[in-house]
């Protein structure tokens, strides 16, 4: 940020305009930016180089605060396209965000606006001038903990005030978020893949598949952008229900194959209404794929169980192998709940696992056409390694109608 940034908006740079206030008592002073107030959530950290409009747009963050390790954010400024929440205009979910250095003026073609006038319009609250390494290190030693951001431009938000919005917050484990980024009603979705101005919009695998499309209906737990992109793009005819839909409802519209999405959020929590739905789907027969909390809802509905990880897997540089293929994907992630294997049934397999800390990444079923994986293989950010992964379930839609 330039000192005639700094000017005009007033601050005093002899005291501090924004605080980051942890559960054990840390307090991290710096500059404001974004929108002025008081939020509370979990704080993580993400490792990815690029994307932060991505990331501060995934609406598998609401409830929490994001430390974004790359020191330098915002200096390609933000636009619509790289946007990731399904509605353009709704907020992702995201608490707070905490960046190393200055936000500059972007300097990039593809630039609408700067970040902090995207931040202040998405009521995102965020703090700059922090060591965001050594606070990257007390996370991975002590866990995620509750904090609270705060900014005031006239000056620094209130110790007290910060406190009391702290003790106020619960926590995500046992709440279910689903609710704030969900849709509310069905829609249709027809936007295919993402290309570059004057490119055709790309398949996931090469062109759009000839032939009748496939009837998928998705399950909006907090729909990222990309995903909805590359279903229609490798050849289905996308319809969104909102994750309180029954499999009664689901199954009126005689899909070919039922998507889980990611979302925010205690599994266990969503879990209580989305599970008999998705039991439901699996008993009659319909090829079913979920990613991220959608992994983690296709493991609930077969018996298995979930816990909270001690720091989360939040990045778009994270090692997974394939069991199946045998190979090693580089892979986008954000989850601070894992499935646990040692839960699953004998009906379920485990088909990958995060080469970091060895937690469980997916399932398929062996009885049931149904498969799952916690990374994200839309990325957006982050490598296409994973991309595969929507052609396995066109595959598997395509067995399904071959069988009938």
């Amino acid at each position: 940020m330039t000192g005639q940034d700094t000017a005009d908006r007033g601050w005093d740079e002899t005291r501090p305009t924004a605080k980051l206030l942890l559960a054990d008592g840390t307090l991290i002073e710096g500059e404001g930016l974004g929108a002025e107030g008081i939020a509370a959530g979990e704080l993580c950290f993400n490792t990815a180089m690029t994307g932060y409009e991505e990331i501060l747009t995934d609406p598998s963050y609401a409830g929490q605060i994001i430390t974004f390790t790359f020191p330098h954010i915002g200096n390609v400024g933000v636009n619509d396209d790289d946007v990731e929440t399904v509605n353009i205009s709704a907020s992702s979910g995201v608490r707070g965000a905490v960046f190393a250095a200055d936000v500059t003026s972007p300097s990039n073609w593809r630039a609408t606006r700067g970040l902090d006038e995207w931040l202040k319009a998405r009521g995102i609250v965020a703090i700059t001038g922090v060591d965001t390494r050594a606070l990257t290190a007390l996370i991975r030693e002590k866990g995620m903990p509750n904090a609270v951001i705060g900014y005031a431009a006239a000056g620094a938000p209130d110790d007290a005030a910060l406190k009391a919005e702290l003790e106020a917050f619960p926590g995500l484990e046992g709440e279910d978020l689903v609710p704030m980024v969900g849709a509310t009603q069905r829609y249709g979705w027809d936007e295919g893949g993402w290309g570059w101005p004057g490119q055709d919009q790309p398949g996931v695998y090469g062109v759009r598949p000839d032939g009748a499309p496939k009837r998928v209906v998705a399950i909006d737990y907090g729909l990222k952008r990309n995903i909805l992109r590359l279903l229609t793009a490798a050849g289905c005819e996308v319809t969104v229900l909102p994750a309180t839909a029954t499999a009664d409802e689901v199954l009126a519209l005689k899909p070919d194959g039922v998507f889980l999405s990611n979302g925010p959020g205690d599994p266990a929590a969503t879990g209580v209404y989305a599970v008999p739905m998705i039991q439901g789907v699996l008993d009659s027969g319909t090829p079913t794929f979920g990613i991220c909390l959608g992994h983690q809802m296709l493991a609930l509905a077969v018996g298995a169980t979930t816990a909270k990880m001690h720091q989360g897997h939040h990045g778009a540089n994270h090692p997974v192998k394939d069991l199946i293929t045998g190979k090693v994907e580089i892979v986008s992630m954000n989850h601070g709940f894992a499935v646990d294997r040692d839960s699953l049934p004998a009906t379920a397999r485990e088909t990958h696992v995060s080469l970091f800390d060895g937690s469980n990444c997916g399932l398929e079923l062996t009885d049931r056409p149904a498969f799952s994986v916690q990374h994200h293989p839309e990325a957006s950010p982050g490598p296409q390694d994973s991309h595969y992964l929507f052609k396995r379930f066109v595959d598997m839609m395509d067995g399904a109608r071959a069988g009938d």
